[in-house]
């Protein structure tokens, strides 16, 4: 498995993560799955990848409790990141954003009992609060630092001058943000932040959640209860305009012998040595397919092909509904 470093960190990660969430929510059923997700988990640990990206928030502490299984004796293998940020109510309600000290610290203990280990390697502010200054968010994610409880800090979707503030109180290993074929957005401002502070990018739905695979072609190829259906980009004229754009990575992925997938990540992939995809699955098919990226070497003239067909801003409708994106730091 071909390893990257986040940041200046010098915590060695594989290539390629592994997205969690699907296992516990949003992406269609999950009950009675656990059994499946945990041989997935272990069959990407058994082909070399150590990155398990989770968060408190993903089945509301149930997806923790299934990674906690997942590498119970296995530990030493596994490189943990996890997420606190997003505030969940009893019966999974999103009640908004904390970041205030008190609130850091509970998630962090929370999380350390879920996912039953000592220290977390990567923990995250999966979303910025805007009540709270980010120093004093930071400040209590440094302390946990400094306690042991946490080894390395990250942000999820913060804007640059966020990210700038954050790094004057601790350093931060890692950005994780939306990036894909299909948003693009990051290629402004955030990669060149990043990249001028030594912070690493780990790109999640590097798969344009699952759609640039070109497994959907109708919106009744979901399930009923997926979220992806209430998606601004899964909708009406955007799914249709969308799908053009699904044809042309299938006609590129055919051109090169491979399937759109891996097409997509290895697309990502060779957006530099800095960035780090965590594609999420819980068939162990789809792992595979997705591990096979790294076997693909994208030349020069078919980078620019690729980009050429899927130009920044080609994907139709927002990347989420309109309250989720207010949760977005920009």
């Amino acid at each position: 498995m071909k390893q990257r470093t986040l940041g200046r960190s010098g915590l060695k990660v594989s290539a390629i993560g592994l997205g969690c969430m699907g296992m516990s929510e949003f992406y269609g059923p999950t009950i009675m799955d656990d059994a499946e997700s945990i041989r997935v988990i272990h069959r990407f640990l058994d082909a070399g990848g150590n990155l398990l990206d989770t968060a408190d928030m993903y089945g509301t502490g149930r997806n923790e409790e299934l990674v906690g299984k997942a590498i119970a004796g296995r530990r030493s293998t596994v490189v943990l990141a996890t997420k606190f940020g997003n505030v969940r109510g009893p019966q999974g309600e999103f009640l908004g954003v904390r970041g205030d000290a008190a609130y850091v610290r509970a998630c962090c203990e929370a999380s350390l009992q879920r996912l039953k280990v000592e220290v977390i390697d990567l923990y995250y502010q999966h979303r910025v609060d805007p009540k709270v200054p980010i120093e004093e968010t930071v400040g209590a994610m440094a302390e946990l630092v400094r306690a042991g409880k946490v080894l390395h800090l990250g942000l999820s979707e913060a804007a640059p001058e966020t990210i700038r503030k954050a790094a004057k109180v601790h350093p931060i290993a890692a950005l994780q943000t939306e990036y894909s074929l299909w948003s693009r957005d990051p290629e402004d401002q955030i990669l060149p932040t990043v990249r001028e502070l030594g912070i690493s990018f780990v790109a999640y739905s590097p798969l344009g959640r699952g759609f640039l695979t070109g497994q959907f072609r109708t919106p009744a190829d979901f399930p009923p209860d997926d979220y992806r259906l209430h998606s601004p980009r899964f909708q009406g004229e955007n799914f249709t305009k969308n799908l053009e754009l699904v044809k042309k990575v299938e006609a590129l992925a055919t051109a090169k012998r491979c399937t759109p997938g891996q097409l997509a990540l290895a697309w990502v992939l060779a957006q530099g040595e800095d960035i780090v995809p965590i594609p999420g699955t819980k068939r162990a098919r789809f792992l595979d397919e997705n591990l096979h990226a790294l076997d693909l070497t994208l030349t020069p003239p078919e980078l620019a092909e690729i980009a050429a067909a899927l130009p920044p801003g080609s994907a139709a409708g927002e990347r989420y509904v309109e309250r989720a994106m207010q949760a977005v730091n920009r």
